[in-house]
């Protein structure tokens, strides 16, 4: 009888960065995006890559907080989650589609990635917890993110990096409010899970 599956989450050090690059870009395209827009404009991408989108994203990963979190299923990355303080994310911060619903300091999910091989065998669940876990260890009050409701479309791939409603119902959020933005048609919903630390929660 084949063992139990075992999960691990851990934030992309610099020492994580092969294993970030296996999930997110394994065949190391260089023009691949490599999850920046949101956390650096095109002239910081630059700076810090000096041409090179990877340079720039292993800068990331060297940075007190690192740009989020890596899950292994039994040793091996099966899933990366960007998230980190809305306030480090300037995209987010000057949206006029995406505007703050309150003053609460909450961390943002933008991009939710399962490894090609390991997608449709529950790996979004333990990365997502993990993500939570990782972001109250940190000190967040909450966290947010912008999934899609399908209802039944079907949903273009190239934007299920945003996720959907079930998915982030399923680990403990609820919607909070909607955006102005849309992805593949859909209304893109603020979904938020209060952490222990929150004064809301006590």
């Amino acid at each position: 009888m084949a063992g139990a599956t075992t999960w691990e989450t851990h934030p992309v050090t610099p020492d994580r960065f092969e294993d970030f690059a296996d999930v997110l870009n394994p065949n190391r395209r260089a023009s691949h995006c490599w999850c920046l827009s949101h956390r650096l404009g095109a002239k910081q991408i630059e700076e810090l890559g000096q041409g090179s989108r990877e340079r720039a994203a292993r800068a990331l990963c060297e940075r007190e907080r690192p740009p989020g979190v890596l899950t292994y299923r039994d040793g091996t990355p099966a899933g990366w989650c960007s998230i980190g303080p809305r306030a480090d994310n300037p995209r987010l911060v000057s949206s006029r589609v995406n505007r703050p619903l309150d003053d609460v300091a909450v961390w943002s999910i933008i991009y939710v990635v399962v490894r090609a091989g390991h997608r449709r065998q529950g790996v979004t669940t333990p990365l997502l917890e993990g993500a939570v876990a990782w972001a109250a260890a940190e000190g967040a009050p909450a966290v947010e993110a912008y999934p899609v409701d399908p209802a039944g479309e079907r949903m273009d791939l190239t934007m299920a990096f945003v996720g959907t409603r079930a998915m982030f119902e399923k680990v403990g959020f609820e919607v909070v409010g909607t955006t102005d933005a849309v992805a593949s048609s859909m209304p893109r919903l603020v979904v938020r899970r209060y952490l222990p630390a929150s004064p809301i929660c006590g």
